[in-house]
């Protein structure tokens, strides 16, 4: 190997067409003709098809590179050739390798061609993420955070990272994680908005974003026991001013999407016109509304019920692209919701349903910020007040009109990707059968 040359990422190989140059990657796949041996090489940038004649490698090198298996290591040294028919329209003219580790006939590498069951992938995650398929996912997962991040930088929030452990929950503590925490307990995040809160009153506008823990015993295809979200919070704000976020940062995060990954769109067979009818505003309809109308499109929701995913996918499917619910009874939402002033029984709380059947992206609320209504809140919740004195406090000390809300990043993914089903859209998945590799 000529250790003087380039070493590439193929995603810039058409910069160097022409060139003598360096690959380094994992054995996609293998094809043998005669004299000629057509490696593929990915190297986690993508993916090109090598050719290695005979003839123009040392016998050693030829006979090693037709015995390594899928996902053997190595270092490719050739030029760099235009080819049209060629996956991604160059090829590589091998003239030496390296082998750095050999996958051998005799332990074969478990994930072949063929079809495999869900379960035997999960088994297997740590291999099934170099999948094309599953490195498209991931890649649009990276595209929707850092587009996340650019928002609300772009929009004057600070990052204020809430703690993962909390002495106490934010909900309710009948989903929680309990763990030992020296001489005492604590548990494992639901969300970071109390902290968000708080933070909201030092900088103005901030947001968390970080994974959050639910124990809840849910085996439908949109749940997780561990997921991450990004969660604003904003001082001097009103709901409508929580549904504007929530409908630009949506909007923005598909445009950002379209605009960077469409092939990975492509590989994961997208219909991208769907999402490029997501635009602003979006339809809003209040909870008495999405009742109507999930029962004349057939359900049977009763009215002072949460939206259950059947509910969520009979409303999201008479709109083309998100639509926001508000205004849901107080009973049946969380204690920090402020009342609507024009019917105390409502709380001014928003649901963000994504189309095409996959529920709950957003969940919001504007929060309540008088001290004495909070606290007969927190009593009519049965919650402890010793762990969130400190809570209460923001009441007590300039208290302002305030809101947010949590957005499920795997969720997101989900939809944006088009899967069905939650795990895919995070590289580990932990449900409540699973908690390996």
């Amino acid at each position: 190997m000529d250790a003087t040359l380039p070493i590439v990422a193929i995603r810039d190989i058409g910069a160097h067409a022409g060139e003598r140059v360096r690959l380094r990657g994992w054995l996609h796949n293998l094809r043998e003709s005669g004299k000629l041996l057509f490696p593929i090489l990915r190297d986690g940038s993508g993916w090109i098809q090598g050719v290695a004649f005979k003839k123009n490698l040392a016998p050693e090198a030829f006979d090693a590179l037709r015995g390594l298996g899928q996902e053997s290591s190595l270092e490719l040294e050739g030029e760099v050739r235009a080819d049209a028919r060629a996956p991604g329209g160059y090829e590589l003219d091998i003239r030496d390798l390296r082998v750095l580790q050999a996958v051998t006939p005799e332990r074969p590498y478990p994930i072949t061609p063929k079809e495999h069951g869900i379960e035997f992938l999960l088994e297997h995650r740590h291999l099934w993420l170099r999948s094309q398929r599953q490195v498209a996912i991931l890649k649009v997962r990276h595209c929707i955070i850092q587009a996340i991040r650019d928002f609300f930088d772009q929009d004057g929030f600070v990052l204020g990272d809430a703690p993962i452990l909390t002495p106490a929950s934010c909900e309710g503590t009948s989903n929680l994680f309990e763990v030992d925490y020296f001489d005492d307990k604590a548990y494992l995040t639901q969300s970071g908005q109390l902290y968000a809160e708080a933070v909201a009153m030092a900088v103005g506008k901030t947001y968390t974003f970080g994974p959050t823990f639910r124990a809840e015993k849910s085996k439908t295809r949109r749940h997780l026991t561990e997921f991450w979200m990004v969660e604003p919070e904003m001082a001097f704000a009103t709901l409508d001013d929580v549904m504007s976020l929530a409908e630009r940062l949506v909007a923005f995060v598909v445009s950002r999407v379209l605009e960077r990954r469409r092939p990975e769109l492509a590989l994961l067979e997208r219909d991208v016109s769907k999402l490029e009818a997501i635009r602003t505003p979006f339809p809003r309809v209040s909870y008495d509304e999405a009742v109507t109308r999930v029962n004349q499109a057939g359900g049977a929701m009763e009215y002072g019920t949460d939206l259950g995913g059947g509910d969520e996918t009979l409303l999201s499917q008479q709109f083309d692209r998100p639509v926001m619910v508000h205004r849901y009874p107080a009973a049946v939402k969380a204690f920090y919701m402020e009342p609507d002033p024009d019917n105390s029984n409502l709380a001014l709380c928003v649901d963000v349903l994504a189309p095409e059947g996959y529920g709950e992206i957003i969940g919001g609320s504007q929060r309540i910020h008088d001290l004495a209504l909070l606290e007969r809140r927190i009593a009519e919740h049965k919650l402890p007040t010793e762990p969130i004195e400190w809570y209460l406090d923001l009441r007590r000390y300039g208290t302002v009109p305030h809101g947010g809300f949590g957005m499920g990043v795997e969720r997101v993914v989900s939809w944006i990707c088009g899967l069905e089903h939650v795990r895919e859209a995070i590289p580990f998945p932990r449900t409540i059968y699973r908690i390996q590799p």
